[in-house]
């Protein structure tokens, strides 16, 4: 009886901190919304990793969440990389793109596609650092009731297999029905092709 009642006790117990482990809980970040995979850019299915602001946290696949953990503005600045001067947003100076498939200012990139290439959003007011132009910003409301930042009238991604501010590993992939490329402070994308 007594070794009944303390294997019961040992699992109550377990399932006690089972409950008190880190959460996967996502909101909306200020400026990416920072759901990074580890699948292809074609737009496979994988797990899922994503940081905030603009780093990493953990989601799955098609249909996740995109968002991580919110701030109340993004800044946007620029940064040197093999291709050239190019923006990039946040602490870690994450390179973003544009996706030739945007029609105007709408986003055409969401559930996979977005899992893929997070939108950046912002919760505040977006900044501008560096060589980046402060009247080109702007933001867009997204299906799901997010803010999402916008640079020259071109709504602004991150790339899940970037992880540092030297990547650049979107620069011009094909994904989601169209291509994607990075832009120069003067808001034009940047094709070395």
């Amino acid at each position: 009886m007594r070794g009944s009642l303390m294997l019961g006790a040992a699992a109550a117990a377990f399932a006690l901190l089972a409950g008190c482990g880190s959460s996967s809980k996502s909101t909306s970040t200020t400026g990416a919304s920072s759901a990074t995979t580890t699948s292809s850019a074609a737009g496979g299915s994988a797990a899922a990793a994503t940081t905030s602001p603009y780093g990493s946290h953990s989601a799955s696949g098609a249909g996740a969440s995109t968002t991580a953990g919110a701030a109340s503005a993004v800044s946007l600045t620029t940064k040197h990389a093999a291709i050239g001067t190019v923006l990039a947003v946040g602490p870690k100076r994450m390179t973003v793109y544009l996706f030739e498939a945007d029609k105007g200012s709408a986003s055409a990139c969401s559930a996979s596609c977005a899992a893929v290439w997070p939108p950046v959003t912002t919760t505040g007011t977006a900044t501008a650092a560096g060589g980046a132009i402060a009247s080109h910003l702007a933001t867009i409301t997204r299906s799901d009731g997010t803010k999402q930042v916008t640079y020259n009238g071109h709504p602004l991604y991150l790339f899940a297999k970037d992880k540092d501010k030297g990547d650049s590993y979107g620069q011009g992939v094909k994904a989601f029905g169209a291509s994607w490329y990075v832009l120069a402070p003067s808001g034009k994308k940047i094709d070395n092709s």
